[in-house]
């Protein structure tokens, strides 16, 4: 199953790692290492130019650690992965 970030960006459901909320999670200084981190290695992906709400965090085989920034809600998100059907 996939799940649409915004704009043209899908991803499937297998290789989400973490939905999280920007406002909240950047508190943290290890989540904002984090984040600094990943778009130092290019691992950052951009789905809107909007201000970003979420940054969802995905691996799979043959990519680790890819974060998309996203304008949508984790909330919205949320109720997306809900409604998939298995």
């Amino acid at each position: 199953m996939y799940l649409h970030l915004g704009q043209n960006t899908v991803i499937t459901h297998d290789e989400i790692v973490g939905i999280f909320d920007l406002d909240n999670t950047t508190v943290s200084k290890k989540t904002r290492d984090y984040l600094s981190y990943a778009e130092k290695n290019g691992n950052v992906n951009v789905v809107s130019m909007e201000l970003p709400k979420s940054f969802i965090v995905c691996s799979s085989k043959e990519e680790k650690n890819k974060v998309y920034l996203s304008q949508i809600s984790t909330s919205t998100l949320l109720k997306r992965t809900q409604d998939l059907k298995y």
